[in-house]
């Protein structure tokens, strides 16, 4: 009866790892052998992994990828240009503690989207939050909350994101005003954020996709500041074995 007390408790006050290793402890005789010091060492090793499990969760449903993608499973054998040693530069997620950014550049299908989308879960996976965008989306919905008056809302989240993934830069042609509202995002989040962009167009060819020189130069001066660069090459990977990686 007192066990029962004591695991609703536990329950009740949030303490879920705990209880259900506390839960466990009850069925197993040979718990008793263990000092008090062992048996609670087990309910708080069990209590902070339920925790930590449970916030990796909400980051991942948070951030929204594209693709359920993880650096694990990068394959560094096709003839695309990625290299290992650059990846193990990125893996640790120290670059986006630091604010730098990612540039991802490749024709269509050589996997730009699931390294983006890998990387983003290792961030999510050391305790960073993140949020992924295909490109298009996100003018759409800067532009809705102009239009609702939730502009400086969605703009302090953007702020308080630890890593931006912007997928597929460049696809379609913006207006001025959202070329100055992109660099807007990236000025609040300048010193306090990374982030990725992917883009199937070399970088030497954003400066003329934006137009206005002035505001041209003021994106790329804050995404290629300390930027890590990666340019996958080859044919796409989507025809070659129907997945991309």
């Amino acid at each position: 009866m007192l066990n029962e007390q004591t695991k609703s408790k536990l329950f009740a006050m949030k303490l879920n790892g705990m209880a259900m290793a506390y839960e466990e402890q009850c069925r197993q005789p040979r718990t008793a052998e263990l000092s008090f010091d062992e048996r609670l060492g087990l309910l708080v090793d069990r209590q902070w992994t339920w925790r930590e499990d449970r916030a990796l969760k909400t980051r991942l449903q948070h951030a929204k990828f594209k693709l359920s993608a993880c650096v694990e499973d990068l394959d560094f054998q096709a003839v695309r240009g990625l290299k290992r040693s650059q990846v193990e530069q990125l893996v640790s997620s120290q670059w986006v503690g630091y604010h730098q950014s990612v540039i991802v550049t490749g024709p269509t299908g050589t996997g730009k989207t699931f390294l983006a989308c890998a990387l983003g879960q290792k961030a999510c996976r050391d305790g960073h939050r993140v949020l992924y965008y295909v490109a298009a989306k996100l003018f759409r919905q800067l532009a809705a909350a102009h239009a609702d008056g939730s502009f400086l809302r969605l703009s302090a989240q953007l702020q308080k994101t630890a890593l931006l993934i912007v997928d597929d830069w460049g696809l379609e042609k913006l207006q001025e005003a959202q070329y100055r509202d992109f660099l807007e995002i990236l000025d609040d989040r300048q010193d306090c954020g990374a982030t990725l962009m992917t883009s199937q167009f070399p970088v030497k060819l954003w400066h003329d996709t934006i137009g206005n020189p002035t505001v041209a130069d003021a994106i790329l001066d804050r995404l290629l500041h300390n930027a890590h660069r990666i340019e996958l090459l080859g044919e796409s990977m989507r025809t070659r074995r129907g997945h991309t990686k």
